[in-house]
């Protein structure tokens, strides 16, 4: 009977210790606030955030593997007709395009730091690889 008892004992703690997490979980979702969209975004204002880098194979040149850039930041809608790019509150990660080869240098020594960059032009990303929510097609660099 004791054995019966402890196999049981055994059987009900192991169920509490894997129910008690997904409770948890499940009121820890309940109670978060319904997020907000982000603050805009237009030509002419700074973006900031950390700077990434990624290799990418480049389809236009036989899949040579090409730096790609992003800045993670918080979330920001994009003018309109782009507004959150069917997103809940707006992209958080903006893909920089580099025009130069002075461009990418000038990004690649600060990768893993925050930056800041004067939005010319951006857009929801539409094309297929493109890495981010976002893309920042003309930027310039903002000295601090």
């Amino acid at each position: 009977m004791t054995k019966l008892f402890a196999t049981r004992s055994a059987l009900v703690a192991t169920m509490l210790l894997l129910v008690t997490p997904a409770i948890a979980a499940q009121q820890d979702d309940e109670a978060a606030p319904p997020s907000k969209p982000g603050k805009p975004i237009s030509t002419g204002e700074v973006l900031s955030g950390e700077l990434n880098a990624m290799k990418i194979r480049d389809a236009k040149n036989a899949g040579k593997r090409i730096a790609m850039y992003q800045i993670t930041s918080e979330p920001r809608r994009l003018p309109a007709p782009n507004g959150l790019c069917d997103l809940e509150t707006g992209p958080e990660t903006f893909q920089l395009i580099t025009s130069s080869d002075a461009q990418a240098t000038q990004l690649k020594s600060f990768v893993g730091k925050e930056i800041s960059v004067k939005v010319d032009e951006i857009a929801c990303a539409s094309d297929p690889g493109q890495m981010s929510e976002a893309v920042v097609t003309k930027w310039s660099l903002v000295r601090k």
